[in-house]
């Protein structure tokens, strides 16, 4: 199979005036480039990502040839084009126009697909779409094409959100997907166990969160969880809990802090969410416990 076209090599095939990119903003599997197309008539490789055209300014007559069929339309300002990845098409329109092409990687599209359909994703395919419009799509690209120029504050933080947005839109109403048949498989690790132990022990203060701890286990959220469960016997939240509730039995029965403290230190969001906890787990307040502890008197 031929390499894949990535974004910046596809002036090569489709040449143009650049008006903006991304290139340089630090944006984590997506990008973004617009161009000024005078008349052209292009065949295009393959590409690496997948492909949305937002058509900015000028009407054109537009044929595109995908899978072997041609299919012929108006395209204005306003519409946008779906172009899956790894699929050649060939291009012709006949005025000068100017385009957004937002790019999403292979990468990206499969985390996020596997997360929000919770099952292993083999591939996804956009549906072949030359001609819509979707005033969902067109506005985050529109969103990303500013940002592109403006270089605001948290940019690429915005843009990950802009494109997790964009991402689920797109499988809700555009892609088909195969799934992966879930191998089976055993826990975690030892070594991987022993990590994510530590990192939990020494911010049980904070809030630790699934994608922190599949972070450290050097996975996807989705499996991890599936691997946890085999490993630790429950769902990472209730074990986190549970590490919690322990903690703070300690701490209890060391009697040197305040149940305010002892709170705060385990990671409770305050003194009772700590006493609903623990009369939900063991049927005992802190204040309970602290006075078993300490015996009477």
């Amino acid at each position: 199979m031929s390499q894949l076209l990535t974004p910046d090599e596809l002036p090569k095939w489709v040449p143009g005036k650049l008006l903006a990119c991304s290139d340089d903003l630090g944006w984590n599997g997506v990008a973004l480039r617009a161009y000024r197309y005078t008349p052209l008539d292009v065949p295009v490789p393959a590409l690496a990502d997948f492909m949305i055209v937002s058509y900015r300014r000028g009407c054109t007559q537009m044929e595109r040839r995908f899978e072997g069929q041609w299919t012929r339309t108006q395209c204005k300002p306003g519409d946008i084009s779906l172009l899956t990845r790894s699929q050649g098409s060939h291009w012709h329109w006949t005025e000068e126009i100017d385009v957004a092409h937002a790019y999403l990687s292979e990468a990206l599209v499969s985390r996020i697909a596997t997360e929000v359909l919770e099952r292993p994703v083999a591939d996804i395919r956009l549906h072949d779409l030359l001609q819509t419009q979707d005033p969902v799509v067109s506005c985050i690209v529109d969103t990303m094409f500013h940002e592109s120029g403006n270089r605001g504050v948290g940019g690429p933080l915005y843009v990950e959100a802009l494109s997790t947005q964009l991402v689920v839109h797109l499988i809700r109403k555009y892609a088909s997907v195969t799934y992966r048949e879930a191998a089976t498989r055993g826990g975690l690790p030892q070594a991987v166990c022993r990590r994510l132990v530590e990192y939990v022990e020494t911010r049980l203060h904070e809030g630790v969160t699934i994608a922190d701890l599949a972070r450290v286990a050097g996975m996807g959220s989705w499996t991890l969880g599936q691997r946890f469960r085999q490993s630790f016997g429950k769902a990472p939240h209730a074990w986190i809990i549970d590490q919690r509730v322990a903690r703070a039995q300690n701490l209890l029965a060391e009697g040197t802090l305040p149940v305010k403290a002892v709170a705060a230190a385990c990671g409770f969001a305050d003194q009772a969410h700590l006493t609903r906890v623990m009369q939900s787990r063991l049927g005992q307040t802190p204040a309970a416990l602290r006075r078993g502890a300490t015996g009477p008197g």
